[in-house]
């Protein structure tokens, strides 16, 4: 069945609310606790997704959000988190959310989302960031002792397009990993995006 823009929107919101509900329970002592994504803390997890909202919201505006703080690899993306990680998360979430609806996602992507992905629309950079959401949800509750279960359409879409797009480097993803016998598509995905599980 083909995705539409509304699919695209239901599922971005759908990854927001599993980051959100991890990023509730993470004790306020432990945001500079090592994640498991590679380099980054928790705090710089969250920063890194903040970022992601960021782009969105000034690119719907008509301006660049440009910044050494927050894209993949980046150091101290914690910078944009702030001291209150999770309030700073749902400020930037609620600010840009009413910007975001169906007829926007047939808009060109940032310009330089389109120079690495020539005629992205914003639909193809918001499906990105739904893949990124969620298995940076699994970053930070993994990190912290929380069983995170990603919904299994999301995982499935996400996988699927994981497989298309992502390109492997020191400081974004590293090498696949075999899962575990009988793994389910979020296990797939994870093991794919180098987490081990």
């Amino acid at each position: 069945m083909e995705t539409t823009n509304i699919d695209i929107l239901d599922n971005y919101r759908r990854s927001q609310d599993a980051f959100d509900a991890v990023l509730s329970v993470v004790p306020t002592d432990l945001w500079g606790n090592a994640s498991a994504c590679k380099h980054w803390s928790l705090r710089d997890v969250a920063g890194h997704v903040t970022w992601s909202l960021e782009v969105l919201r000034h690119h719907l505006a008509g301006h660049d959000y440009i910044t050494d703080v927050g894209p993949p690899g980046s150091t101290n993306p914690g910078a944009l988190a702030g001291d209150n990680p999770l309030a700073t998360w749902r400020a930037a979430r609620s600010t840009t959310a009413h910007a975001i609806v169906e007829e926007t996602l047939l808009e060109p992507a940032p310009a330089w989302f389109v120079d690495r992905r020539p005629q992205s629309t914003l639909a193809d950079f918001v499906e990105l960031s739904t893949l990124d959401t969620l298995v940076h949800a699994w970053d930070i509750g993994s990190a912290v002792g929380i069983d995170v279960r990603m919904e299994p359409d999301l995982a499935a879409r996400s996988f699927s397009l994981a497989r298309l797009i992502v390109i492997r480097s020191p400081t974004t993803f590293g090498p696949k990993l075999t899962p575990p016998p009988g793994a389910d598509k979020q296990a797939r995905l994870l093991s794919f995006l180098g987490r081990a599980i």
